[in-house]
């Protein structure tokens, strides 16, 4: 194991690792200045009344006598208890400066759970209510604010803790005080909360850029947007934390955004949070007349635009659940589902490619039109196979049907053990799904089971893991395709093959072959002890298993292998669709005892 954490470390990259190193000295040693920061929010309201042309666009409910957390609505009209999780009802400090507090506790649970409230998704739903009109909106949107500052003195209690949550709450001040039109006569209220959160956001942000992810593209958009909204206002302190924004929003995008549109965090969701911060920083940008950012940047945008294209279902803004999944939703101007993608994806086709995603009149027009940006007249091209070869990904597609294949090229940390995992689509149906999150803190189990080969379409060899989890956020002996061919494509045929050796000599190889009406998974695996699992999570229908079939009225599935199946169970499994959420799937397993080939034909 030790060598194990050697090469991860290794892959990990020295510089993150010098960086990680003196932000905790830092901490502990008090050199960093973030411990000895202060600052006091001035008195008075946040918003003016709104004098602006009342707006009839359709606005997000979701906070309309309601409490929105995780993309799950419950009745509730009261100011939200700011310390309390809303996962666990349990209560975080409150009195103790934010690096004094652990970042998991157990009596607690999950801290995203504290963390959800504050985010201020609501004051992006009060603004859009109060442009329509709604004084009520415009007295919540106030007292709301001022309750959080009362019960979140600056620096003390969790909801000061992370850079990251600090800046989301910076990007939805922003957008709030766009759609009400106050980002050059905002109140001497609101720019010192603004910059409160720039004092704590700017210290720590070499750790953000430690873990190549999208806390570093958030912190960085957040010094951007605040920074210059200082100065806008007059304030030329602003200067230094847009220079700091700037620089790294370029350098994330240049590191963190491969050719191909693929994300270092291959995840989808994640994929959405870091588009959306990159649009809001674009919107932002324009609005002010701000200097464009350079040609490299906008076309690696371009690229993750179409990347997320690709990964929506058009029928249902729907997406593959690859990888890590927490439940953000970095935009809420519509009242679009949070599993809709499509809202994210019109608006950054219009920003970055100057052409529209999706023809008709949709919800996931609102952004656009709350931003009052242009619809573009020109549709962007409709999707056909293609090959993600940098960050690992394959689409498939044949009318109806659509299919997206993982193979490990992890050129950054993976969070899930997929490899080889197959996401299968028929008329906008999910047949083969990915398990999901569920959650960062309920447990190990959970942590295990999510993350692990049993929460995806693909082989598990001897009850071991595809890579061994070295803690919870990190998994070691990176997988490579050892072998790969090239998607090839036919007017009635695509094909593809990749496949892997785990550091245990165990070889799984997959062909995926899809025709207008059939799908072919070849999996052939070797290698192994004892035996290989072959999994299908399977969308909740009424599946019927018959000797080496399995039908339902979506399609009819058949196995075979050029050797004996040990058993062929149709079994129950586990999936998390939202965070924290959790149900019931059927899941297909076919277990064998010596190496073979196990060829599964799909009929539709």
């Amino acid at each position: 194991m030790n060598l194990i954490k050697v090469k991860t470390a290794l892959g990990l990259g020295l510089p993150n690792l010098a960086r990680v190193f003196v932000y905790q000295l830092g901490i502990k040693t008090g050199v960093n200045k973030v411990k000895s920061i202060t600052s006091k929010i001035k008195p008075g309201v946040f918003f003016t009344p709104y004098t602006g042309s009342i707006s009839k666009k359709q606005f997000n409910t979701q906070w309309s006598d309601k409490h929105a957390y995780f993309g799950v609505e419950k009745a509730d009209s009261a100011i939200p208890n700011w310390h309390k999780s809303c996962l666990t009802s349990k209560l975080s400090p409150s009195d103790k400066p934010w690096y004094l507090i652990g970042d998991f506790s157990h009596q607690l649970g999950d801290i995203k759970g504290v963390w959800e409230a504050s985010r201020f998704d609501w004051v992006v739903c009060f603004a859009q209510q109060v442009a329509t009109g709604d004084e009520s909106a415009f007295r919540k949107i106030n007292s709301w604010l001022i309750d959080w500052i009362k019960s979140n003195p600056t620096y003390n209690g969790v909801n000061w803790k992370c850079g990251q949550e600090a800046s989301i709450r910076v990007m939805h001040l922003a957008l709030a005080s766009l759609l009400l039109k106050q980002t050059k006569d905002t109140t001497p209220a609101l720019l010192s909360l603004i910059k409160a959160h720039l004092k704590r956001i700017s210290p720590t942000i070499m750790y953000a850029i430690a873990q190549d992810n999208n806390h570093g593209t958030s912190e960085a958009a957040a010094l951007y947007i605040g920074g210059s909204w200082l100065v806008l206002n007059g304030d030329d302190e602003g200067i230094k934390w847009q220079k700091q924004g700037l620089k790294w929003l370029e350098n994330r995008a240049d590191k963190l955004i491969e050719d191909d549109g693929s994300f270092s965090q291959y995840s989808v969701t994640y994929h959405r949070v870091m588009l959306d911060t990159y649009c809001l920083v674009e919107v932002w940008r324009q609005k002010h007349s701000l200097p464009p950012f350079s040609a490299g940047l906008y076309a690696k945008l371009k690229a993750a635009t179409d990347w997320l294209f690709y990964f929506t279902i058009v029928e249902s803004g729907d997406s593959p659940n690859l990888g890590a999944n927490d439940g953000a939703r970095l935009i809420p101007l519509s009242n679009s589902d949070y599993r809709d993608f499509r809202p994210s994806v019109q608006l950054a086709s219009a920003l970055f490619k100057k052409q529209k995603a999706y023809k008709n009149n949709g919800s996931y027009n609102l952004p656009l039109y709350w931003l009052e940006l242009v619809v573009p007249t020109s549709l962007v091209s409709s999707k056909k196979h293609k090959d993600f070869s940098n960050g690992g990904y394959a689409y498939l597609a044949f009318e109806q049907a659509e299919l997206f294949f993982n193979y490990p090229k992890f050129k950054f940390r993976p969070s899930q053990c997929d490899a080889l995992h197959v996401d299968f689509w028929l008329n906008g149906q999910n047949i083969f799904r990915d398990g999901g999150t569920f959650s960062y803190n309920a447990g190990q189990k959970y942590i295990d089971y999510y993350g692990g080969v049993k929460s995806h379409n693909t082989i598990e060899f001897d009850n071991h893991e595809q890579m061994p989890r070295i803690s919870r956020f990190l998994l070691g002996d990176w997988l490579k395709t050892s072998i790969k061919k090239d998607l090839v494509a036919s007017t009635d045929k695509q094909e593809i093959t990749a496949g892997y050796k785990d550091r245990f000599g165990c070889t799984h190889s997959r062909t995926i072959e899809l025709k207008p009406s059939t799908l072919t998974i070849r999996d052939s695996v070797s290698g192994f002890r004892e035996k290989a699992v072959l999994r299908f999570r399977l969308i909740p229908a009424e599946w019927q298993l018959v000797g080496n079939v399995l039908k339902s009225k979506l399609c009819t599935i058949s196995f075979s292998a050029d050797i004996d199946f040990k058993r062929i169970d149709l079994t129950v499994g586990f999936e998390s669709r939202y965070y924290y959420q959790e149900s019931e799937i059927p899941v297909l397993e076919i277990e064998i005892n010596e190496p073979g080939i196990i060829i599964t034909e799909v009929n539709f």
